[in-house]
């Protein structure tokens, strides 16, 4: 009996100084801003974790910002799709009430085996479209193709005039209107001439009728 009482008293003192312990163990501000280590853009929406704390989870925001309350010496993880997770303690030895840190960010690069994708299901649809393939040309006689009369004909009525092209053009144009600006036509309603032969038209035409009349 005697030895069971000492027992639940040093229990009772564990428990008590345990206690006294933890609700007197220093609470700060732990805010920080997470980025990535290469780029130095930050990472959004990141998963902070305080595995200390019984892992009390808290997010980041889209500006890779956080903030929450933690006790000093605080195990965090840090967790987001796309990066390596990153495991950080916070120091023991805090003489403020706030503690900031600057976070960051190593990508994963994941790299995923080279998919070849075929058009054929089976190797009879890839044997049959093979046996029917046309053959290309070779280069000769592809070149010879694209000078001939036929596709040169073609390609000057689809392709558009080049700069060299539209002034030369120009030029000509302006020349032949410089040689001619003192040239007036003639009207040939004000043509005396134009009118006699006219004239000379209707009265045959007249007198032809009238003979065969």
């Amino acid at each position: 009996m005697k030895y069971s009482l000492t027992l639940l008293l040093l229990l009772f003192i564990s428990a008590a100084f345990a206690q006294q312990t933890t609700g007197s163990k220093k609470l700060i501000q732990f805010t920080g801003i997470i980025t990535d280590v290469d780029s130095n853009t930050v990472v959004p929406y990141v998963t902070v974790t305080n595995l200390t704390n019984k892992g009390q989870r808290y997010a980041a925001n889209y500006k890779g910002y956080f903030s929450f309350i933690a006790h000093p010496g605080d195990t965090i993880l840090y967790t987001a799709v796309g990066y390596r997770d990153l495991l950080l303690s916070i120091p023991t030895q805090i003489e403020d009430s706030k503690y900031t840190a600057m976070v960051k960010l190593k990508a994963e690069i994941v790299n995923l085996p080279t998919v070849r994708v075929y058009p054929w299901a089976t190797v009879e649809e890839f044997t049959r479209d093979f046996m029917s393939m046309k053959i290309a040309d070779d280069d000769f006689s592809i070149a010879m193709r694209n000078v001939s009369q036929e596709s040169i004909s073609g390609l000057l009525q689809t392709l558009p005039r080049d700069a060299g092209e539209i002034s030369g053009i120009n030029f000509k144009l302006n020349h032949d209107r410089s040689l001619n600006k003192n040239m007036v036509q003639s009207n040939p309603l004000l043509n005396p001439f134009a009118w006699g032969k006219l004239m000379q038209s209707i009265f045959k035409g007249d007198k032809s009728r009238s003979e065969g009349n």
